[in-house]
């Protein structure tokens, strides 16, 4: 079963490979999905020092993320983006599979 990939966007990668620079414990982003959020998934966002083998692993310049075969599923064709505003600044899953989100950007429903 082949999934579509994730993409990151060059905000994101910048942004990770800022964050993965000022951490020396750390090599990586990990973005999972889980139950629950006001939307019934929401996604989860951690700092990891090695992967697992089921991982995709996406690289952009300096920035390393993984995402787990689980996640994956929910995931499919989705950008990770990094965004600063007015609002504040935080990382967004452009997911076209989501067919409802919340306005805190990452909770989502399937």
């Amino acid at each position: 079963m082949t999934h579509e990939t994730v993409t990151l966007s060059d905000a994101a990668a910048k942004r990770i490979a800022t964050i993965l620079r000022s951490d020396s414990h750390n090599n990586a982003m990990r973005v999972s999905v889980e139950g629950g959020g006001c939307s019934g998934f929401s996604y989860k966002f951690d700092l990891v020092d090695s992967s697992n083998d089921d991982d995709l692993v996406l690289e952009k310049n300096e920035a390393k993320v993984l995402i787990d075969s689980l996640s994956l599923v929910y995931m499919g064709g989705s950008e990770i983006d990094f965004v600063d505003n007015l609002l504040g600044q935080s990382f967004q899953i452009k997911n076209p599979n989501a067919v409802a989100s919340c306005g805190c950007g990452t909770s989502f429903s399937i």
